[in-house]
């Protein structure tokens, strides 16, 4: 054989074998580690994961072959969060899914360097997961929860709803949330209402009972539930408390209005879990999440549940059953 022909042999061998390698590469199992601050019975995140899997299929994927998900919950309970987030990097997937703030700490401290996807996160910026929201620049990105100004809704249909209200208190636990964040949100906006604003970090449920206990000797008070795994996980008995001590509430998710609370203005929950699955699909095909800005959520729903307001003694003007996207008799 002649020597030009050997070696167009090898080039065209060497073409043939880096074709296969990165057929084989293209072809690997994918694998995405998933960390939820609840517990796997919770309605809220097995309708999101549900959607987030979905979507996934839509983007044509296979989620449970490829890729392969491996789940972790935390059930409420922050102090788990560290091991859990060990576990799921030590299995070192492509893509983790982080939600909500505190997992996304938990996740942060155990890797630079895996791709991360939060979601129900609402500080990126100041916890420090994101350089800019238009830039992240590290291994995290996601889907905002809330923007600061949310509070101010709140504050707002809250007043509207209740007038007779003048004073408010800001529940929520700093362990599982962003508070200080929302804090900051609320202590712009209670004067404009106006409203005096209270602050009332909780962690446990006997806490939640006396933030109630405070509020029964007056009939001026309200509330705003923060988005927070701990409240998520105690709803009912808020719930409860709030219509034993005739307490108007605004709630952060549509779950609460469920459960028979008063009124609540959420970020469509479907749509963040598409976004966040948007991502996990660009990232498994090779984009990188400091190329992807975070995600601003664009829709919101209203809900209202009539038979809690009149529970309460309160009735909704038609100014706000007018902007319910769902009114629950």
């Amino acid at each position: 054989m002649r020597r030009r022909e050997f070696i167009a042999g090898i080039g065209a061998t060497a073409v043939v074998w880096s074709f296969a390698a990165q057929a084989q590469n293209s072809e690997r199992t994918k694998r995405v580690a998933v960390l939820s601050a609840l517990s796997a019975d919770s309605p809220i995140i097995k309708t999101r994961l549900d959607v987030m899997m979905q979507e996934l299929v839509n983007l044509g994927w296979s989620p449970g072959q490829s890729p392969v998900v491996d789940y972790r919950y935390g059930a409420g309970q922050s102090d788990r969060y560290p091991s859990l987030a060990q576990e799921l990097v030590a299995t070192r997937p492509d893509v983790i899914l982080a939600h909500t703030t505190q997992v996304a700490v938990a996740v942060q401290r155990e890797t630079r360097d895996i791709p991360v996807v939060f979601f129900d996160v609402s500080d990126p910026i100041g916890m420090g997961f994101v350089t800019s929201l238009a830039r992240p620049s590290g291994n995290m990105t996601g889907v905002l929860l809330y923007e600061p100004g949310i509070v101010s809704k709140w504050l707002q249909m809250l007043k509207e709803t209740a007038p007779h209200v003048t004073r408010v208190s800001l529940v929520g636990n700093p362990k599982t949330t962003a508070f200080s964040y929302f804090q900051r949100g609320a202590e712009a906006a209670a004067p404009l209402v106006p409203l005096e604003l209270l602050v009332a970090p909780v962690a446990t449920a006997d806490e939640i009972e006396r933030i109630f206990q405070s509020l029964a000797s007056t009939s001026r008070d309200g509330l705003v539930v923060l988005p927070d795994p701990t409240m998520v996980s105690h709803r009912e008995l808020t719930i409860s408390l709030a219509a034993r001590h005739r307490v108007p509430a605004v709630y952060p998710f549509r779950l609460f209005v469920a459960a028979g609370g008063l009124m609540a203005y959420e970020t469509d929950q479907g749509q963040i879990s598409r976004l966040a699955a948007s991502y996990i699909d660009r990232i498994l095909r090779g984009a990188r999440p400091g190329d992807l800005p975070v995600q601003v959520p664009t829709k919101y729903a209203t809900i209202v549940n009539l038979k809690a307001a009149k529970a309460l003694g309160v009735e909704v003007p038609s100014s706000v059953l007018l902007r319910a996207d769902e009114v629950i008799e």
